[in-house]
């Protein structure tokens, strides 16, 4: 089976500061991949480099067998740490913007979705809670018929119910064709869902595995691996 995503020797800097330190992995199709570090490792260069927007890099990256391009982004759908809609909007609006803007994206799905989130289509988005405006982030992202989903952060500030309703309709809406690639620190909340873990701290890749095998070699569950790793 052909890897999804490929990573090889992959450096990137601002500056002086090396966000990406010569990091090698790959991703196979139909899995759910925890991206693990603490702010500041790293995560979000690497989803923005997989996305095709920090263009200036070195190493090689592919999806689906090819070379970073245009073709690859109509495959690769991102979800962002801060949301890609207006103020001004309403949740229709973003509906009919992402439907307008992607030949991908799967209204059928969103309107799915949209009632599973229990978001209303006439609600503005300026008076939706930190949590709604995720569930609104996550429709918009998983309604493309994607092959790789990135989820910078996806239950970062928000509240126990609006991460269990988020990860619900992750597992529900999630296709196991495609693969999808989550970000964060808040592992114990979201390692249920995990099929593999990657680790980076300060740049570097320090571990990538899958969570059975994690608990059959170390004996231990995604969390408490983390917390080893990190606490150094």
């Amino acid at each position: 089976m052909d890897n999804l995503l490929q990573f090889e020797k992959v450096s990137k800097s601002y500056g002086s500061r090396k966000a990406l330190n010569d990091v090698t992995f790959s991703i196979a199709p139909g899995k759910i991949v925890g991206l693990l570090g603490t702010n500041g490792s790293g995560k979000s260069t690497l989803m923005k480099i997989t996305a095709g927007l920090l263009p200036v890099y070195s190493g090689n990256v592919k999806v689906n067998g090819h070379p970073l391009e245009l073709n690859t982004k109509s495959i690769v759908s991102f979800m962002p740490d801060r949301p890609m809609t207006e103020s001004w909007m309403r949740v229709r609006d973003a509906i009919d913007f992402y439907s307008d803007f992607y030949p991908d994206f799967d209204l059928d799905k969103s309107l799915q979705m949209l009632d599973f989130m229990n978001l209303k289509r006439e609600e503005r988005i300026s008076s939706l809670s930190k949590g709604m405006n995720e569930r609104l982030q996550l429709t918009l992202a998983l309604s493309r018929n994607a092959k790789l989903y990135l989820l910078d952060e996806p239950i970062g500030g928000v509240d126990p119910v609006a991460r269990a309703k988020i990860l619900d309709a992750i597992v529900e809406f999630y296709s196991e064709e495609s693969s999808l690639i989550i970000s964060t620190h808040l592992v114990k909340d979201i390692e249920r869902i995990f099929d593999e873990v990657i680790f980076i701290k300060d740049g570097e890749l320090v571990l990538q595995a899958e969570v059975e095998e994690l608990r059959l070699k170390h004996g231990k569950g995604v969390d408490e691996m983390f917390r080893e790793v990190y606490a150094e």
